[in-house]
């Protein structure tokens, strides 16, 4: 009995891995790195063994998703850079000076990727630093360059390959995309139901017929594909898109009930709410195409986006519900709470799917609006934007200087294996102090043991077979384990670099030790520099950043107001504030990806935050509309806007003064600024309008009943903010 049972549990624990990409990355990077040096060993290998292994490796690592021409594009791109860079160390190794200035070129264009792309950039980055300070490391010279370049891109080349060779063996991918089909359909759906700009009523049930239809159709098809994939076996991964298919239905029969109740109020009470439900229906909207991004792409990025919208969602609900008329019947009021106790198991169940949703990268949390023809694998991948975050910068400045001592070392100090120095500054600086200060103490502590490990498998002089089977091992340990434990990972990266190394000659104690002092001077290093650049940890810049933008936003509402009830055109003051709050927004997302890179620990509270910055970002976009009606100058609106826009600035300015933890205005000011914003007059939304002036009234009114519905929402999210005193900037 007890040989079927461990068969049993090995076959489970099989399963499980096989839905990570730990276990494929694992394989692929060994074999990527054993091909080259076992071909050179037995004398067929034309090349420069070390640099094709190391290229094959680094290729083959890359986790690159999204559609198949744009993986292989980007894994090309990789080792065309890889070769370059190596090439260039071979040809600069002779001539210090220029080898320092092309080691600033090189770090720079390792910020820039790092600007394209979050997931691939710093994978790229210290890859092509460690190919480039390879190629200082010997003679140099052009023959020498042309040998590190052409070994460089034949392994590069052979990492794609093996890449390549992955893909047709994805069973998964089509029954993803089944799934994802469902998502897409429930979002159109609610995308009907909103009916943003509106149209006439029978139009938008006519749409919203159609959406129905098709929504039936794909769930039926959806259904049938996973009943046809789970005919032979049914897996664990399998059961879990099974339920995030089912979750869509629930969401889509939920929603629509929601819908229908809501039309069903006194025309009244429906055309005041119509706005604030239309907000709840276009974040709703996102979240399903979102889910339907996640799903395919299994990428963390869109993880914590759809989980941040959830987030959002529920505080829109309980806004909404918070609006509903005393006597709306309980029935209506009952089909709130079902909706957003489903919301958490739609964030389970998703979750559930995605194989690397324990990872923690640093990306921008600002949701935008998302349509089916938007959602393209290279938007999803890259950053073509014109706008580089200024961190981003004071990062890559900060590198190049860390990175051109460090060759200055190398090479003036004629170290045989110096160039671990530069490669370790890349290494271990991130972009923020509380990911570096991690990242060093993770560098040296796993280096100092794989080091140990190393000298004594050096004192047992080990065969040539015994010794490239420790190489795999010890690769295969750590590519695995990158991901999931970087502290361990680095024990087994010391050991396979320090074999590698005794593979092609015999070495000394001295190498390792040699390693272990660079490593280390490169790690203090780093932090140095992250201290003196980036001395606090981000969840501390935070709340003054938004708190910033909040009252950037208040002073946008007052004057949008004012110039509404005087009939005043859109100036340069108008200008000016309207950039301000975009401004503001900006800084406060670059935060929140800064956010992103702490440690875990000092993460709290992030999916909140995110929220309320998501907020504020809506509100600047409301006002942009309303801002429209400025020019030309038109005559003035009531003057109920202005009472309306003096109690929302209130409840912005309360809003930065909780977070900013700044004395309270009085008892509960956040509940009571919600009450007094909830009574704030508004032009009637249901009278009848046919002059062009009364519909431009009730339209802004409509657009501040919206940006009504944020803030309270914000205000709730922002009642559940615990404040407490920073802690010092050192911590």
């Amino acid at each position: 009995m007890a040989a079927p049972r461990s068969w049993m549990h090995l076959s489970q624990l099989v399963e499980r891995e096989s839905l990570r990409p730990d276990l494929s990355r694992a394989v692929r990077c060994t074999v990527a790195l054993m091909v080259p040096l076992l071909v050179a060993t037995a004398g067929h290998l034309p090349v420069e063994a070390a640099f094709a292994a190391f290229a094959a490796q680094n290729v083959a690592m890359l986790d690159v998703r999204g559609a198949y021409a744009l993986r292989f594009s980007l894994l090309v791109a990789a080792s065309v850079i890889f070769a370059a860079c190596a090439g260039l160390g071979g040809l600069l190794a002779p001539h210090l000076a220029l080898a320092v200035a092309a080691m600033a070129v090189v770090a720079v264009a390792g910020g820039l990727w790092r600007q394209l792309s979050s997931d691939y950039g710093p994978t790229v980055a210290v890859s092509s630093t460690l190919m480039y300070a390879l190629g200082l490391a010997g003679a140099g010279g052009s023959l020498a360059a042309r040998h590190h370049l052409l070994a460089t891109l034949a392994g590069g080349f052979f990492g794609v390959l093996l890449q390549v060779a992955f893909w047709p063996f994805r069973p998964q991918h089509p029954l993803r995309r089944a799934v994802s089909d469902s998502w897409l359909a429930v979002g159109d759906l609610f995308a009907a139901m909103a009916s943003d700009p509106p149209v006439a009523t029978a139009l938008r049930h006519q749409a919203m017929a159609a959406a129905e239809t098709a929504l039936h159709t794909v769930l039926d098809q959806t259904h049938e594909a996973l009943a046809l994939g789970g005919a032979a076996r049914e897996t664990p991964w399998l059961l879990r898109l099974g339920e995030l298919q089912g979750a869509a239905a629930r969401l889509a029969l939920q929603v629509g009930a929601l819908n229908t109740a809501l039309e069903g109020l006194p025309p009244s009470e429906w055309a005041r709410l119509a706005p604030s439900w239309q907000t709840v229906l276009t974040t709703l909207t996102n979240t399903a195409r979102t889910v339907a991004l996640a799903v395919v792409s299994r990428q963390p990025a869109h993880l914590a986006a759809c989980e941040v919208r959830l987030r959002r969602l529920n505080f829109l609900l309980q806004a909404l519900q918070s609006r509903l008329p005393a006597a709306t019947p309980a029935p209506v009021v009952d089909l709130i709470g079902p909706i957003e106790r489903h919301l958490a198991v739609v964030g389970r169940d998703l979750r559930a799917t995605i194989d690397r949703a324990g990872e923690r990268t640093a990306i921008s949390l600002e949701l935008f609006d998302l349509n089916v023809w938007t959602m393209r694998p290279l938007a999803s991948a890259l950053n073509f934007g014109g706008r580089i975050d200024p961190a981003l910068i004071r990062y890559s400045a900060r590198i190049a200087v860390l990175t051109m001592l460090g060759v200055l070392a190398f090479k003036g100090w004629h170290l045989p294996h110096g160039y671990w120095l530069p490669f370790t500054m890349v290494v271990v600086l991130q972009p923020d102090y509380g990911a570096t200060r991690l990242k060093a103490a993770q560098r040296m502590l796993g280096t100092l043991a794989g080091s140990v490990l190393a000298s004594f498998l050096l004192l047992l002089h080990l065969p040539l077979a015994v010794l490239m089977t420790a190489i795999a091992v010890s690769c295969f340990i750590f590519t695995y384990l990158l991901k999931r434990d970087y502290g361990v990972a680095v024990i087994f990266i010391t050991i396979f670099v320090v074999l590698l190394t005794e593979s092609s000659g015999r070495v000394e104690l001295s190498f390792t030790i040699e390693r272990l002092a660079s490593t280390t001077a490169g790690g203090l290093l780093a932090l140095f520099a992250a201290l003196v650049f980036w001395p606090m940890w981000e969840r501390e810049r935070f709340p003054p950043l938004l708190a910033q933008a909040l009252r950037a936003n208040a002073s946008y509402l007052r004057l949008l107001a004012q110039h509404l009830t005087e009939g005043a055109a859109y100036d340069a003051a108008a200008i000016q504030a309207r950039q301000g709050a975009e401004a503001a927004n900006s800084t406060v997302f670059s935060s929140l990806q800064r956010m992103m890179g702490d440690p875990k620990n000092r993460q709290d509270r992030l999916e909140q935050a995110a929220a309320l910055a998501n907020g504020n970002q809506r509100l600047t976009r409301a006002f942009n509309l309303v801002a429209l009606h400025l020019s030309p100058p038109a005559p003035a609106v009531g003057r109920e806007l202005a009472v309306f826009a003096e109690r929302g600035g209130a409840a912005l300015e309360e809003i930065a003064r909780h977070l900013a933890g700044e004395p309270d205005t009085g008892a509960r000011p956040l509940e009571a600024a919600r009450r007094a914003l909830e009574e704030a007059p508004l032009p009637d939304l249901s009278a009848p309008a046919r002059e062009i002036a009364g519909q431009r009234r009730v339209w802004i009114g409509a657009q501040f009943a919206r940006a009504g519905t944020e803030l309270t929402a914000m205000l709730l999210a922002a009642s559940a903010w615990p404040v407490s005193p920073a802690p010092a900037s050192g911590d």
